[in-house]
């Protein structure tokens, strides 16, 4: 008798960085924010949206990548009033 390995079509969740490539499905902004579903597959969020949907998406997550800490790490210059 042969035993079948047990077949899921969950994913991993991924842990590359979010990229400028990556785009939030809802408004096509870069996305910030990568939501592994409990249902299987991801959903991609720019801060806004993210924020919007915070309630819904922790109802809905397996794993949330989190990147918009990002969104402070720059710093504008004033321009110089020469």
């Amino acid at each position: 008798m042969r035993v079948r390995p047990d077949v899921t079509t969950a994913t991993a969740p991924t842990a590359a960085p979010l990229t400028a490539i990556d785009r939030c499905d809802r408004c096509g902004a870069q996305a910030y924010l990568r939501v592994q579903l409990k249902s299987g597959g991801e959903l991609l969020f720019c801060a806004h949206h993210a924020r919007e949907h915070s309630e819904k998406l922790r109802e809905i997550a397996e794993h949330v990548h989190d990147e918009t800490g990002k969104l402070g790490d720059t710093h504008a210059t004033p321009a110089d009033d020469a």
